[in-house]
């Protein structure tokens, strides 16, 4: 029998309309014993034993952060960190190499993008720390819709494949081709181990189509998005994509795929990626409720009162246990 965990995609929203702050987090940020402020990965660490990092996609892991984290949570959390945007997005980090140096030359910019040995160094170097005290979940290898499936980038998918072969990789594809050609990519995933990411998220003409299925017996991985369509090409911000909450109803396709899994695979992790306003931080509790796990923690009264689905999943807990922290 298996281990599902679930969390959310991230921990730290502090800024635009859908912060976590005032919500997830209480708007009194006292101090912790032991602590100079208040700490928000501790308190998800309560909620919580296990995280999605996107940091790491913005900028390459460091052991003095990782180091950080391993050392303020619980001995059973573990962390699964999406990798670098250069191993994934290059036209993304080209951009974001731009900002950083206008008026890079063309060629220049393009060796760059190029990923190198000290790249796949630095990854190792930055997840040791995790690596070492057993909080690792997996490396998540995150492509984007304009990766397509051709001979090219599957060697490409390969050797990234290989260059993390040490720690448990999840690769979530989502054109449609993937899926088109699933016997060669499952023939790809499955050789060496890695996780085909089973996404929820609205899906159109190129999207990727999948069964939830796992492909491994080593370990599950699942990522929802929400099912924002109409914000999520066009938006103001890039947050207001995520902006959904999923109905216990939704969620139950989900939960119960998570128990199937169960029987299948050593462990499994599902992350709730509708971050927008602490949404992803409901629907990970009301998934916690479905798969019968006991909801832990103290919830502020403003995100309880914000979302009656939350209320409903924590007055069915047992009543010794905390509902609600002191705002």
């Amino acid at each position: 029998m298996g281990e599902v965990r679930v969390g959310t995609s991230g921990w730290n929203y502090p800024s635009g309309k859908g912060t976590w702050n005032g919500l997830f987090y209480p708007k009194s940020r006292s101090k912790r014993a032991g602590t100079d402020q208040f700490d928000e990965l501790r308190f998800y660490a309560e909620h919580f034993n296990t995280v999605e990092v996107n940091s790491t996609f913005y900028g390459q892991p460091r052991a003095e952060v990782t180091r950080g984290w391993a050392a303020r949570t619980p001995r059973e959390f573990d962390f699964s960190l999406k990798l670098y945007q250069k191993f994934t997005h290059p036209k993304m980090f080209r951009e974001a190499a731009l900002k950083t140096a206008p008026g890079t030359a063309g060629p220049l910019l393009d060796l760059l993008a190029q990923v190198t040995q000290s790249d796949i160094d630095d990854v190792r170097a930055g997840i040791e720390p995790l690596a070492s005290a057993g909080k690792l979940g997996a490396l998540l290898a995150q492509f984007p819709p304009s990766f397509k499936d051709s001979p090219q980038a599957r060697n490409y998918l390969a050797q990234l494949i290989r260059a993390f072969g040490a720690y448990p990789v999840a690769v979530e594809l989502r054109h449609r081709s993937w899926s088109d050609s699933i016997g060669e990519t499952l023939s790809l995933l499955n050789g060496f181990g890695a996780a085909w990411v089973q996404i929820d998220e609205p899906k159109f003409r190129f999207s990727i189509r999948q069964n939830y299925l796992p492909n491994v017996t080593s370990f599950y991985y699942m990522r929802l998005h929400g099912r924002n369509a109409a914000q999520w090409w066009t938006h103001d911000k890039s947050e207001d994509r995520y902006n959904y909450l999923y109905s216990a109803g939704e969620l139950q396709e989900f939960s119960e795929t998570a128990k199937a899994a169960k029987e299948l695979v050593k462990k499994s992790y599902l992350y709730t990626n509708n971050h927008f306003s602490s949404k992803s931080v409901v629907n990970a509790v009301m998934l916690k409720a479905q798969l019968g796990q006991p909801i832990e923690g103290e919830y502020p009264d403003t995100l309880v009162n914000t979302y009656g689905e939350l209320a409903e999943v924590l007055e069915g807990r047992p009543a010794t246990t905390p509902v609600r922290a002191a705002t």
